[in-house]
Parts: C-alpha cells; structure tokens; sequence
C-alpha cells in the first residue's frame, strides 16, 4: 500500500497459536506499519471477515516463529489502534487447570493471574518523547464486559458450546508448567494458563480499546494426579498443541466470525485513560509502505 493510503477498520483480530491467516487474499491487502515500538509480528491484513472491516495480525508471525516472551505486545497493539481499531478479538491456546473445562472447551475468561516478567507491559513510560504522562490504568476488568456480553449472546445464537467466564494464570513461556507450579496455580483460582494474554490485553486498555479473548483448552496442563483420570498428566508437547488448534480451526473460525459480526456499529470502548494521552501515545498517522 502507497504511504498515501487511509485504510481503517473498526474491528481486529490477533490470532494465536494455529491462526496465522485470516482474511481471503484476494480482496485483503497486507500492510507494514511502523510503530515507536519496533515491528509487529507480522504484517497487518486489512480486509472483509463476516461482513465487517477487519485488520488482522497473527501474534506469533505468519509461520509461528516469535515466542512468547519475545511478542512486541506493545507495537502489536498500537499498529492496531492505530488503524482505527476500537475493537479486538483475540484468540488463544490454553492449558486446561479446572477439571470442569477439559480439551475441547471454548471459554471467555474474564479474569488474569499475570506471572510474566521482563515485559514492556506499558506505553506511559516514558520512552516516548511525549507518551501522556504517568497514568495508572483501573484493570479490575481487564476484558472489556461490554464486548464479553456481545461475545456471549453471539455464541449462545450461533448455538456455539462454550464457557463465559475463568481467569487466566499468564506464565513467561517459552516452557510448560512444572507440575507443583500447576497445582500452584490451581490452587489460586486459576482455570486456564496460557503466555500470552498479558500485557495484550492491559496495552489495549491503555489504548482505550475493548478487547475480548478467545480459549481453546488444548491440554490438562501438567495435570494433577490426585484427580480423577481424565485430567491427569498427559503428554504434553508443542506439537500436541498445534495439532488440537489445526483440528479445532473450523470451529474456531466459525465462533470468530460469529462474535465479529456480532459487535455493534455503534461499540464504544471504556475510556480508562483520558484520550489526551492516548492521542499522545498514537501521535502521528502511521506509516504505510
């Protein structure tokens, strides 16, 4: 695309582990946009998915090469607020904690135990010659409810099995749970862990954009062998990961769609941050090429 170019969508998608392609390639155009951050992933698709405009970016790049802990969450985030997203649909492989969401199930968390480190985990750091000042962003609800609500009744009339709500434990990554940190985590109320919802879905609260997640239960983590059978310890690989995602794509595609297409025209995000700042964080249009 020209510098020149204007080219917004309300609506993004990040996809996680198994997603790397979202959009038709013969009617979406694929933009590099130059962040104060650093690269993105991947390019951005901006194209038409379940009759929206949609910009979408494949969090671990295009041929899962970018671990965990090694995502630009930050310019990931900003490329897409910066396209006009107001709206982001993320979706992610998790590890099953609760013995109630075995593999298989789809769940909208709404809560996070973040156990990452080392993170850029903020855009109000001062990195940035003029970023907005300090701001502490008020993260009781870090996924937006609004869009947990549009995401549910979406799912529920599209006749979509799933799960409303759990937290999320974010661990560092690239590694598995070790399995006294499992139970650790079980123990604080943890239903699901995956490495990469966090700071994800804090940045885009930052940004004043809504975002809504997306779990796949791909395993039962390192299990528990003081619980029944079927969540005890199974062989846990990357490859065991991937597989599920691959299988579990038409569904996932299919629930995508259904809670894309279900956000109103009119969504407005929270505005945890006073826009002065955000504006100051954005700065510039982007830069096309």
């Amino acid at each position: 695309m020209s510098p020149q170019s204007d080219e917004t969508a309300p609506i993004g998608v990040i996809g996680g582990s198994g997603l790397y392609a979202l959009l038709d390639g013969k009617s979406a155009e694929k933009i590099t946009v130059e962040t104060p951050y650093g690269p993105t992933s991947s390019e951005v698709t901006v194209g038409r998915f379940a009759g929206r405009s949609v910009a979408f970016l494949p969090r671990h790049g295009t041929g899962h090469t970018v671990a965990p802990h090694l995502i630009n969450y930050r310019a990931n985030v900003w490329a897409l607020a910066s396209l006009g997203v107001k709206a982001i649909v993320t979706s992610s492989a998790v590890g099953g904690l609760n013995p109630a969401l075995p593999s298989g199930t789809f769940v909208l968390p709404d809560q996070i135990l973040d156990r990452t480190h080392g993170r850029a985990d903020t855009y109000f750091d001062g990195t940035l010659l003029a970023d907005g000042g300090v701001q502490h962003v008020a993260l009781a609800e870090p996924y937006c409810p609004e869009l947990r609500r549009f995401a549910a009744a979406s799912l529920s009339v599209a006749g979509e099995p799933f799960v409303a709500r759990g937290t999320t434990v974010v661990i560092q990554g690239p590694r598995f749970s070790t399995r006294a940190e499992s139970h650790w985590f079980r123990s604080a109320g943890a239903d699901i862990v995956n490495m990469t919802q966090y700071p994800e879905v804090s940045l885009a609260a930052e940004l004043n954009v809504g975002l809504v997640n997306l779990s796949f239960v791909t395993d039962n983590d390192a299990g528990d062998e003081s619980l029944p059978d079927q969540v005890r310890p199974e062989t846990l690989s990357a490859q065991l990961v991937l597989d599920r995602m691959a299988a579990a794509r038409p569904r996932l595609l299919a629930m995508i769609s259904a809670i894309v297409a279900g956000i109103p025209d009119g969504y407005t995000p929270r505005q945890l941050v006073p826009p002065e700042a955000v504006a100051a964080v954005l700065g510039a249009a982007p830069k096309l090429r």
